[in-house]
């Protein structure tokens, strides 16, 4: 009895208080009070436990509380917890940026910090228009792909493809020219359209191989390197959005590894310290760095946060990259990659499936309605209720399933998981 008060009352002060993220409230399910983490699972007042197979949000690499981020952040609290980054520095924040460029590819060489992923947008579009303009140049289009998502602040939002989350909003975002990805067959056409834009242009923003929030729709890395190289050859920025792609997602360490073209700036965030704490980065050239450097401050780039390279955060971060580089988490990760391609198969000869993909720990499809996509999709919210009835956590984008679990997840949990989507496949048959 205690229990069960307890949730109800945790749920009733929760409402009185707090607006939660993409939820209308008014029509929202009563929330689910969670208590604690442990690996796959999170498990909530009642003791009812859910397999996480979406990382929540997509940025929980190794599995909640785990017990070496955990005690790493606990030896740095007692340490140094925060300071101002703009005069002082502090080992974690150096250490952090000389392992993450080693990883990088060679022409990224200075790491600017922040808080999130859309922030860490936001600093990579100003360093590009910035960019042009200490140098007396008026650049300032960007291209986008259509379909884009790289974040919720105003920025990242005007790079975004246009839609009811950014309508309310529209007559103040900056212009965007957007194009299709890439494919043997429009190539071409996207090389002339740029071409006719390229000495306007301040940057070529991207989110390379996998769109997520658009619904994990997925392109070819050559046909993105053919566009990257031409972009290269106009003289435009490109920068790389692996906020989502990064840290093993796409089966290895970075999509930019899928990739022989370099993009200019590189963002992340998610899986950056393990899904521990909230962090963005933005790496850049030193071609870019060089173009700020001046006698004349007003040059300078003036962008900063209060919490820029928290030393837990940075910490945090460090713990997580040790993680993912053992043998270990890339032998999972390759196991993950294989029993996804082999459940896929499976998948498409399923009636009410169309369009599996994947690639790494990804795996996604639409679920067949005779309507389209749609994030608003109503099959959505049935799905979502089915799956959190099984102990499953899942959030499909309308009607797209997929899957982003955390690297620890067992095979004999991924099957469980694989299984509960064929017999919910079958429940919603016509």
């Amino acid at each position: 009895m205690n229990t069960i008060t307890k949730e109800i009352s945790l749920q009733q002060r929760d409402k009185a208080v707090n607006w939660h993220p993409y939820t209308q409230m008014k029509t929202a399910d009563d929330i689910i009070p969670i208590v604690k983490g442990k690996g796959i699972y999170l498990y909530d007042t009642e003791g009812k436990k859910y397999l996480d197979v979406v990382s929540s949000w997509w940025v929980t690499l190794h599995g909640h509380s785990h017990p070496y981020i955990a005690q790493r952040v606990f030896e740095q609290l007692n340490t140094l917890e925060q300071v101002i980054f703009a005069g002082f520095t502090h080992e974690p924040a150096v250490q952090l940026s000389e392992n993450l460029l080693k990883l990088l590819p060679a022409n990224q060489e200075k790491v600017f910090y922040s808080d999130n992923g859309s922030t860490a947008v936001e600093v990579a579009l100003k360093m590009c228009i910035q960019y042009a303009y200490n140098q007396e140049k008026k650049k300032t289009k960007i291209l986008a792909f259509k379909n884009a998502y790289h974040g919720d602040t105003f920025g990242a939002m005007s790079v975004s493809e246009k839609s009811f989350w950014t309508r309310p909003f529209e007559s103040m975002l900056f212009e965007v020219v957007f194009i299709d990805t890439p494919n043997a067959e429009n190539l071409e056409s996207l090389q002339t359209q740029i071409k006719e834009l390229a000495n306007e242009t301040a940057c070529f923003i991207y989110e390379p191989l996998v769109q997520g929030a658009a619904g994990m729709l997925m392109y070819n890395a050559e046909d993105l390197n053919q566009l990257m190289k031409f972009c290269r050859e106009e003289g435009i920025l490109m920068v790389q959005d692996e906020v989502f792609t990064g840290f093993g997602r796409t089966g290895k360490l970075f999509a930019a590894d899928y990739l022989t073209e370099k993009p200019d700036i590189m963002c992340f965030s998610k899986g950056l310290t393990g899904g521990t704490m909230p962090m963005g980065i933005t790496t850049c050239s030193n071609e870019i760095y060089n173009a700020f450097l001046s006698d004349d401050r007003y040059k300078t780039l003036f962008h900063g946060h209060s919490f820029t390279a928290n030393p837990l955060a940075c910490t945090a971060a460090l713990a997580s990259m040790e993680l993912l580089l053992t043998n270990e988490t890339q032998m999972n990760i390759n196991r993950i990659t294989h029993q996804h391609s082999e459940f896929a198969k499976a998948l498409a000869f399923h009636p009410h499936v169309e369009k599996v993909r994947q690639i790494g720990t990804i795996l996604a499809f639409d679920f067949k309605t005779g309507n389209g996509t749609s994030y608003f999709n109503e099959i959505g919210k049935k799905l979502y209720n089915e799956f959190l009835q099984r102990g499953i956590i899942m959030r499909p984008l309308g009607n797209v399933i997929y899957l982003v679990p955390p690297y620890c997840i067992t095979s004999e949990e991924l099957d469980f998981v694989y299984q509960n989507i064929m017999e919910v496949l079958d429940q919603f048959r016509d």
